[in-house]
């Protein structure tokens, strides 16, 4: 289910997703201009209650060590979700910027799992790694697609 607000025809349309994670700050799920989709960066939460698959936290909240094997198909999940409810599909997905906290230890994982998921889809990509994303977190993707 989506809730899209458009000022007029051709304009951009805001789509936020009952299935989508809640976004950390004032920005929505997805924007719809056109024929294209631009994703906000979507993490592994879940959208149902906020929870972090395959993560450990001490107990000032710091990350002890993360499964990023279930991050990964925890956040496909959410690309997933928010591409269905605003009309598009995994199938139109057209270039995936991806964010690693953990470039060597976790690019062979995510790799493997990128590769199930995406299968003979293959949209342009760009991995990079940063020091830290917004909340607990190994992974996020920022994705374009066509509706």
């Amino acid at each position: 289910m989506t809730d899209q607000s458009t000022s007029g025809a051709g304009r951009p349309a805001d789509v936020m997703s009952a299935r989508g994670p809640s976004p950390m700050g004032a920005y929505p799920h997805a924007r719809r201009v056109g024929s294209f989709l631009f994703l906000s960066g979507l993490g592994p939460r879940q959208g149902d209650n906020d929870k972090i698959p395959g993560v450990e936290l001490d107990a000032e909240g710091r990350i002890v060590s993360h499964d990023i094997e279930a991050q990964c198909r925890a956040v496909f999940g959410n690309v997933r979700s928010v591409l269905e409810d605003a009309g598009s599909a995994w199938e139109n997905i057209v270039d995936v910027t991806v964010f690693l906290t953990d470039m060597a230890r976790d690019f062979p994982i995510y790799n493997r799992v990128y590769a199930e998921y995406f299968g003979d889809i293959l949209p342009t990509r760009t991995t990079v790694e940063v020091g830290a994303l917004p909340s607990p977190i190994a992974i996020e993707l920022k994705v374009i697609a066509t509706i």
